[in-house]
């Protein structure tokens, strides 16, 4: 265990400081066109999913690929860790990523997402962050992009399931494109709130499309039963 607690620390250290020297040297980045912003933000994403390598051993496995349709599409993905708000936007690199709204005002980063055009949602605004949420997915569809979204809201510990929210459903209705389901194990080798990083392979898994046109109780109880399935599935085998 102490091993593991040194890794993390190690972990943690790099991660701030080198995260601090990148923001510092490449903020004038912000200033410059979109697609600059983005690959300037997935080299930041690389040197920490490095370091986390080489200090936690902790690296990642994508399957299921041929399952992501060609043209725009909506990514539902569980939600377990800190760890794929960082490997998602190196996993599906022109998706857009809804999030919280306030992780847009973090100084240097949370800037770095909103010139990225990621779309972030006011908790608590109900219908009007509903309105906000499909007005920007279609904006970023119709640009090419596809969707990024966690169901459920919020990061969940391993075994444990909350509430499908209702942006999920709106965005199917509205966009009329696929959802893809994706499920992963990310949670067993680094929790929520947790500081230990466990060592291994988290599992990322690209599940069949759902095409448009279903009824919404239909569509997320299809939703549901693919990631809950999968990712029970995933989190046994370790």
């Amino acid at each position: 265990m102490i091993g593991l607690w040194l890794r993390s620390l190690f972990f943690n250290v790099g991660w701030y400081a080198g995260s601090a020297a990148i923001a510092i040297v490449g903020s004038p980045i912000l200033a410059l066109p979109r697609r600059t912003v983005v690959a300037w933000s997935h080299f930041w994403i690389a040197f920490c999913l490095g370091w986390l390598r080489l200090t936690c051993r902790l690296t990642h496995r994508l399957v299921g690929l041929e399952n992501l349709p060609s043209g725009p599409v909506i990514i539902a993905a569980k939600h377990q860790s800190t760890w794929e708000t960082l490997a998602f936007a190196l996993l599906f690199p022109n998706a857009a990523i809804v999030l919280k709204r306030e992780l847009l005002f973090i100084p240097i980063v949370g800037w770095a997402m909103a010139r990225a055009g990621h779309i972030g949602v006011e908790r608590g605004d109900g219908a009007a962050a509903l309105r906000g949420l499909v007005r920007r997915a279609k904006a970023a569809v119709a640009e090419g992009r596809s969707i990024l979204i966690y169901p459920e809201g919020t990061r969940t510990p391993v075994g444990s399931q909350k509430p499908y929210q209702v942006g999920t459903a709106a965005l199917y209705r509205q966009l009329g494109v696929p959802v893809v389901p994706v499920a992963l194990n990310s949670g067993v080798f680094w929790g929520r709130r947790k500081f230990i990083k466990r060592p291994g392979v988290i599992d990322v898994e690209v599940l069949p499309a759902i095409p448009p046109g279903l009824d919404r109780k239909t569509f997320m109880a299809t939703l549901r039963e693919r990631i809950e399935g999968a990712t029970t599935r995933l989190v046994s085998k370790i």
